[in-house]
């Protein structure tokens, strides 16, 4: 991986819950407008990486609460887990297969929940047809039913994927 150390937590986690409100309410609106974009929905696949501007020590309470972002991240979302399919200098042979399964179901099931809303999103929009990047979202039944035809994922696992896709 990266080497990175990450917490991650869920949305309504109520120890931020002013930095949601402030950055939901008051920043990505300008954001979105800064860009061009401001009657969009915000892309299912941004994230952001907030820094506490804190000067204490680290692994110390905050004793401020004010906010940085440091990175926004919009590819890859939550695939953080298919990194050992990554080539580098010391595994130029990675494949799709060096991923962990459970790693790989949790990549799955994420990537088939963001499709899942994108074509939620298709499906409200006045668009009559998908771009060419939401079509290939719109693939991610064809993945799961080829990885159970190929073995990667047993008929339990795959149908259990397809079913979560739709549960959103």
């Amino acid at each position: 991986g990266t080497g990175s150390i990450y917490t991650f937590y869920p949305p309504d986690a109520p120890e931020f819950a002013k930095l949601m409100g402030d950055f939901t309410q008051k920043d990505l609106p300008t954001l979105m407008a800064n860009l061009g974009v401001p009657n969009e929905p915000l892309p299912l696949w941004w994230t952001a990486d907030f820094i506490n501007a804190d000067p204490g020590k680290p692994g110390t309470p905050c004793t401020i609460d004010k906010w940085i972002v440091g990175e926004f991240n919009c590819s890859c979302v939550g695939i953080s887990k298919c990194l050992p399919a990554y080539c580098k200098a010391d595994t130029p042979n990675a494949s799709f297969f060096d991923i962990p399964v459970r790693d790989l179901m949790e990549a799955t099931y994420l990537g088939n929940l963001m499709g899942q809303k994108a074509l939620d999103i298709l499906a409200t929009s006045k668009t009559k047809a998908p771009s060419p990047a939401a079509a290939k979202l719109i693939t991610r039944v064809e993945a799961i039913k080829g990885a159970m035809a190929m073995g990667v994922l047993s008929k339990d696992e795959g149908n259990g994927m397809l079913s979560k896709l739709f549960e959103v």
